[in-house]
């Protein structure tokens, strides 16, 4: 099955669990705390970012511990490439005409 990654990116919330799992691993207990959301809002986040690839969980005891997969990331840099380069483009251009005004 194909995962749209721009549609499992498009939720806030599943952007705001990826944010937390960049700096460190979390169980469901502390996104819940840290998103200030009920557990079951949470754990439905981390089951479609889960199925999308976005994280991967271990149990620890009674716990599941998420971390951050960038895998699926790739897709969207690759998406930004293009864009990236506009900007660098014109940014050389920017640059070349101001160093012409001096």
């Amino acid at each position: 099955m194909s995962v749209d990654v721009f549609a499992v990116l498009a939720e806030p919330t599943r952007r705001r669990i990826l944010d937390r799992l960049r700096r460190t691993e979390s169980s469901v207990g502390d996104l819940v705390d840290t998103l200030g959301m009920s557990q079951p809002a949470v754990s439905k986040h981390l089951r479609v970012l889960r199925e999308a690839g976005f994280v991967t969980c271990r149990t620890a005891a009674q716990q599941r511990i998420y971390r951050i997969d960038p895998r699926p990331l790739r897709t969207v840099d690759d998406w930004l490439g293009p864009y990236r380069r506009m900007w660098a483009d014109h940014l050389d251009a920017l640059e070349r005409h101001l160093d012409s005004q001096e």
